[in-house]
């Protein structure tokens, strides 16, 4: 996740090493507009990315972003094992410290403890420096990545194409580093995934979806009925969330405190969503990436 421009659909593609997997867009007033959501083999490992719209743009409509928010809930029930929060080597203004505000302030600590910093237009990076070099020239990023438990990358999707092993300035390396330390981060969280009870309120209304879709769909594949049970829930939810802004929603998406209580009426219950962290399942190897 990050703001239109950062490059969040070209290091999608950058990670599975295919260019066209992520519709990318080249005009600074477009951006990914819809979830899209992959899964490849990347390095011995299944990896499921979630590429999402500009979460933290403050141009961006409530009514235009909240589906968008929705779809992203449903598509990582019950919890993603990584947020990647993708940011620009680039200087760092007031719009950028804005953007990092807003992550702060819809993060929890605890979803913080999942995340990685991911850097791109890493060819900005002056001769010899490292993205830490870079990182530690500003209080309020260091203190962000910091909070990430100093966690952080860089790529550069237009220029670092080698092919070179244990070069800096390589994609190739980097996507073995960032995997790693997925790796290590997923390991240190006792093998688990983020998740929260919202999170894990969608999943169990996905799982009776899927129930009630496969009495009625014949022969359908399972990951056909996940797909449309997730829609389902979606647009629920959507509905049911009327009037909600979308900074509640993503305050309870991310389990922060002061927004601990998002009450979802329908017409069978009333579901008071907490949004503290929940049992953690072990899923590993098989991790998503948000």
């Amino acid at each position: 996740m990050g703001k239109t421009g950062s490059g969040k659909s070209n290091l999608a593609n950058t990670i599975f090493g295919e260019a066209e997997l992520f519709a990318t867009y080249n005009s600074p007033n477009s951006g990914t507009t819809e979830c899209q959501t992959e899964t490849r083999t990347v390095k011995g490992r299944s990896i499921t990315l979630i590429d999402t719209p500009g979460f933290f743009d403050s141009e961006r409509s409530e009514e235009d972003i909240k589906p968008e928010i929705m779809s992203c809930i449903t598509e990582c029930a019950p919890g993603p094992h990584a947020f990647l929060i993708v940011l620009k080597v680039d200087r760092f203004t007031e719009h950028e410290q804005a953007v990092i505000t807003k992550i702060l302030q819809y993060f929890s600590e605890d979803a913080l403890k999942y995340a990685v910093i991911v850097f791109t237009h890493g060819d900005q990076l002056p001769k010899g420096k490292t993205i830490q070099d870079f990182v530690s020239q500003n209080k309020n990023l260091s203190d962000l990545v910091k909070k990430c438990g100093s966690r952080c990358h860089v790529f550069d999707n237009k220029h670092w194409k080698n092919k070179q092993q244990n070069n800096y300035r390589s994609n190739q390396f980097q996507v073995e580093e960032l995997l790693n330390t997925v790796d290590k981060m997923v390991m240190e969280n006792s093998g688990g995934y983020y998740t929260n009870g919202m999170l894990q309120t969608v999943e169990e209304e996905i799982k009776k979806e899927e129930e009630q879709i496969k009495q009625s769909s014949g022969n359908m594949q399972q990951e056909e009925i996940r797909q449309h049970a997730k829609r389902n829930v979606s647009n629920r939810f959507l509905i049911q969330l009327a009037g909600t802004a979308t900074g509640a929603l993503l305050g309870a998406f991310f389990g922060v405190e002061a927004l601990l209580r998002l009450v979802i009426k329908d017409q069978h219950l009333q579901l008071l969503l907490c949004c503290v962290s929940g049992h953690l399942v072990n899923l590993y190897p098989l991790f998503s990436v948000f």
